[in-house]
């Protein structure tokens, strides 16, 4: 019994770490990463003062946890919403995705993508890495759907509502379509690129997601990575350089 009672202080901030690792991990890429990072120093500090018995300081911080739930909640309740709908899901801790799945689920997108470009119908696919997509999903229309090429087309058919906006690709998932994406305000970009392009880069600048743009214009392909835009390229080119920069995240 003496063994089980020294061990259970233990066993209790393993399994705390544990949960407060894994949250941080499951609202990392969003704006209350920031907010849950400065939680966990005012608890640090108010465990601090507690030890310390500065009354004054403790009685504050008390009475700002207090504050600080209700601001919480109000403020950041599209972020709350989506990860308790995720809480029953596999992937709230990651989805591993074997080798043929992930070459297929890429094969499909460039090869949508290049039917679209042949029949100058433009689009925009952004394919999430290691920073969550998740409050871009809250400006468009929720779907979890598997990736497919017929799919893809419908989304960016000129009479589709989500023909605009663009498609989030995230966990080997179609999950939200018609979602907007921050515009560039990089000077370098032509003027002949178009909204689609500057919001390409826009969000590969503000994330690391890979973003893959059609032109219906120039009926060409291209795609934006850290805030980069790789013009022009060949369907057999961006599904080479595509897997592997996915695949680095995989590998890690």
């Amino acid at each position: 019994m003496s063994d089980i009672f020294l061990w259970k202080p233990v066993i209790e901030i393993l399994i705390l770490w544990f949960m407060i690792y894994h949250i941080m991990l499951f609202f990392e890429g969003t704006r209350a990463i920031q907010v849950l990072r400065g939680i966990v120093i005012l608890l640090v500090a108010f465990f601090v003062f507690q030890n310390l018995g500065f009354t004054i300081l403790d009685w504050l911080l008390t009475k700002l946890f207090a504050i600080s739930v209700i601001a919480i909640l109000i403020i950041f309740h599209p972020e709350i919403r989506h990860g308790l709908a995720r809480l029953g899901q596999r992937h709230l801790f990651g989805t591993v995705l074997r080798e043929e799945e992930l070459d297929f689920i890429l094969s499909q997108i460039v090869k949508a993508s290049e039917i679209l470009c042949k029949n100058k119908i433009g689009a925009l696919i952004a394919v999430e890495r290691e920073d969550s997509l998740a409050p871009y999903m809250e400006s468009g229309v929720v779907m979890d759907a598997k990736v497919s090429i017929e799919l893809i087309q419908t989304i960016f058919a000129p009479s589709s509502i989500l023909h605009d906006g663009g498609l989030i690709i995230q966990h080997g998932r179609m999950m939200a379509g018609g979602c907007l994406f921050p515009l560039t305000a990089s000077s370098d970009l032509s003027r002949v690129f178009g909204t689609r392009h500057r919001a390409a880069l826009g969000l590969s600048e503000e994330t690391d997601a890979l973003v893959i743009v059609v032109s219906e214009e120039r009926q060409d392909m291209s795609f934006a990575y850290q805030g980069r835009l790789h013009q022009d390229v060949t369907p057999e080119e961006m599904l080479m350089k595509i897997k592997d920069i996915i695949k680095v995240k995989k590998e890690k």
